[in-house]
């Protein structure tokens, strides 16, 4: 059995409905019958979803939202678009030099091939994440943000997010990110949907805050 992209194995006789699943769980049952059913909805351009996360790295919701409203008005989105962009506009948009070196670099990695969704297919979500992480720019969250919605994963926990961190805070008490994987352990093998629940949970709350770290 492959292991996940905290590196454990999945329970073999899990239910296969997320929510029904999720439902049983003291912590969860709330979340689920108040948000109802949740979907990870993979779609889109991964380029453009790789993006999105990098532009989102460390900055509050609307931080981000204002930069990506403003990349995406003007500018084509695409590798070939993010390699010929000019440097200073970019900068205009919001992308600090750090951001622009990540998005070329993965530009580069698209051209060549390794955002396609057929290499990931015989990986286990560990593996997507160590393959991605090879991009310069992708650290773990923003690898399992592309697992979860681009390749439509259903067990990964990216305790890596703040929000994720805050939601467990104020449902179970002050953990260690240690103690968050373990609480988590009951939710596989849906902790995708896990952690949608999580994220309602948190904007409900206070969403102006950085994604990972």
């Amino acid at each position: 059995m492959a292991p996940d992209a905290d590196g454990d194995d999945t329970a073999p006789d899990e239910p296969q409905d997320p929510h029904t699943h999720l439902a049983r769980d003291e912590v969860l049952a709330p979340l689920v019958e108040g948000y109802g059913p949740l979907e990870l909805d993979p779609a889109g351009d991964p380029f453009e979803r790789l993006v999105v996360s990098l532009v989102n790295q460390q900055l509050s919701s609307a931080s981000a939202a204002a930069i990506r409203e403003r990349l995406f008005d003007r500018f084509d989105v695409t590798p070939a678009g993010m390699l010929a962009a000019d440097e200073a506009a970019l900068r205009d948009v919001g992308l600090s030099g750090q951001k622009i070196d990540y998005v070329r670099s993965a530009a580069r990695a698209a051209q060549e091939g390794r955002l396609d969704g057929d290499r990931f297919a015989a990986m286990d979500d560990a593996a997507v994440v160590a393959d991605l992480t090879d991009i310069r720019g992708v650290g773990d969250w923003t690898g399992k943000m592309f697992a979860m919605f681009v390749l439509g994963r259903e067990d990964v926990f990216p305790v890596e997010d703040l929000g994720i961190r805050r939601a467990m805070e104020s449902l179970c008490g002050d953990l260690s990110r240690a103690e968050m994987r373990q609480r988590a352990e009951p939710w596989r093998p849906f902790r995708s949907y896990a952690a949608l629940y999580l994220w309602h949970h948190h904007e409900d709350g206070d969403p102006n805050v950085p994604t990972d770290g």
